[in-house]
């Protein structure tokens, strides 16, 4: 048994000192419009989604329209400049929701491009 952890605790020091393995991979974001965000990087990267759930329910409940803080602004800041959108390969939303597993749910109702003017209509 002794041989054993000898064995696992060399093979796991071997993998670790492997650059690649010891330490998942960062998602590589690009940053179409640099300047001002609404907010810093590390407090957008932990409350992005309650900022947008709030506003969500400013235009809905209440009819405001918009504010900074708007689903639209942040793709007409954020989307690629090739393609207009924060979807696809490296694309902004993307490249973080697929590196934590999250489900972009957004883009079921809202259009991921910028530019886009809601019009009321279901799309």
């Amino acid at each position: 048994m002794k041989l054993l952890r000898i064995s696992v605790a060399a093979l796991f020091a071997a993998l670790l000192a492997v650059p690649a393995l010891a330490g998942a991979p960062k998602p590589v974001i690009k940053i179409e419009s640099p300047g001002q965000c609404i907010a810093p990087a590390e407090e957008m990267r932990r409350n992005h989604m309650e900022m947008l759930k709030h506003q969500r329910d400013r235009t809905m409940r209440h009819g405001i329209r918009g504010e900074k803080a708007s689903l639209n602004e942040c793709i007409n800041c954020h989307a690629s400049k090739a393609t207009g959108s924060v979807l696809g390969k490296d694309g902004f939303c993307q490249e973080c929701h697929s590196y934590a597993a999250v489900k972009l749910d957004c883009w079921d109702c809202h259009q991921p491009k910028a530019g886009f003017k809601a019009t009321g209509a279901k799309p």
